[in-house]
């Protein structure tokens, strides 16, 4: 693989850990600029919204550029607003520094995912979107427990700061390896008109990606969410096991990327025909048995493998039923990812608010992923079909 895509999935390593490590901040930075925690946590849902909008928005404004300009120009922006953050006393400009960060992320994932595709044979989009999203697994794993460490130890401002100072390799690299050459089409050829690209959003195999890969990523992020109450009040675990918690569900969402990403391009139905029954299952069976501790381990183990797998599958479906849309198909799948990490949360608080107990967004994420499958069942071989026999290059 090229050594371009690794730098990119270190972009998307540190992109992820900013988003993900503001939880354990939040009481931290209330604190600091003399807010509520419930006024700070505004800050997570602004980052969401720049991340649904950002994506299209980015991805349209940019479509004409350089992919190396459009990156970097993304990447120095998160850097700044990161520099700018970490030095403000005031809540507001912290705010807006979020929307700003969001924005940058989503434009730089949009264009990440159109560009990955680009450096590889159109037959292995699959194994390159299966690196670059690494790069969020590992964020998960290393990243977010190694900034609520920082910022335990040093305060949160420098884990803004070194958030920051990770962007520059990152620049660094993609200045190395991207080519600066005008967008264009894997084959070359130069890319469509916006408006033709954004009339493949009326083709149904795109919509049905879409619409999978975000129940999906809506149903492990309903749960994924609110897993620390499980793990503390129903489990009844010591708050030290939260992290280890995490951390399997991190790993487990890595090796599910990984596994995925050698089988998406060609066996996807497979992946989607096995993956998504187990993933209903194993949420089914979390909830039935998430008293005993070792069972509730391993199960968020194996759910990160299967959330992640089936997800990034439907993620590069998206990309395979976008490849009419060269400069805003990363754009559709960026947008998927987050309307599933906006939704999930609010339908698995949704669920609290029922009073149907601490494992109501386990139960919310059985559900959507029922859908999910049903509208599988339902579409038959529409969403697969011709994956790799409809692109260009040698096929393997």
């Amino acid at each position: 693989m090229p050594f371009a895509l690794f730098m990119l999935a270190l972009a998307v390593f540190v992109m992820g850990t900013s988003e993900f490590m503001l939880a354990g901040l939040l009481p931290a930075i209330a604190t600091d600029v003399d807010v509520s925690v419930g006024t700070a946590g505004l800050l997570t849902s602004a980052f969401a919204v720049g991340m649904v909008i950002g994506a299209p928005m980015m991805a349209a404004f940019a479509r004409h550029w350089p992919p190396r300009i459009t990156l970097i120009v993304c990447l120095l922006v998160f850097a700044g607003s990161h520099v700018i953050g970490a030095m403000t006393p005031v809540f507001a400009p912290l705010l807006i520094t979020r929307v700003l960060s969001a924005l940058a992320n989503a434009g730089f994932l949009a264009v990440a995912l159109s560009t990955a595709t680009t450096l590889v044979p159109a037959n292995q989009k699959g194994r390159a979107l299966s690196i670059l999203l690494s790069g969020t697994t590992i964020a998960t794993v290393a990243g977010v427990p190694a900034g609520a460490l920082l910022g335990t130890a040093l305060g949160w401002r420098t884990t803004f700061w070194a958030i920051a100072i990770l962007c520059v390799p990152a620049v660094f690299g993609i200045v190395r390896g991207i080519s600066n050459n005008a967008a264009q089409t894997a084959t070359g050829a130069p890319s469509p008109r916006l408006r033709a690209e954004i009339s493949q959003l009326a083709t149904p195999r795109l919509i049905l990606a879409m619409a999978l890969g975000s129940l999906i990523n809506g149903s492990t992020f309903a749960a994924f969410t609110f897993l620390a109450p499980v793990v503390t009040e129903i489990a009844g675990m010591t708050d030290g096991w939260v992290s280890v918690a995490l951390v399997m569900f991190g790993i487990g969402s890595f090796l599910g990327v990984t596994i995925a990403g050698r089988l998406s391009d060609r066996r996807s139905g497979v992946v989607l025909a096995v993956g998504g029954p187990l993933l209903l299952t194993g949420w089914v069976v979390l909830a039935l048995v998430a008293w005993h501790p070792v069972a509730l381990i391993v199960l968020v183990l194996v759910q990160g493998v299967l959330s992640f797998g089936v997800g990034s599958t439907l993620i590069t479906q998206v990309l395979y039923a976008a490849s009419g849309a060269p400069t805003m198909g990363g754009s559709y799948a960026t947008a998927a990812l987050n309307i599933g990490a906006a939704a999930g949360p609010v339908l698995g608080a949704c669920g609290l608010a029922t009073g149907l107990g601490l494992l109501a967004p386990v139960w919310v994420a059985s559900a959507l992923t029922a859908i999910a499958l049903i509208v599988m069942l339902l579409s038959g071989r529409a969403l697969t079909e011709s994956t790799v026999d409809s692109v260009p290059g040698p096929h393997p």
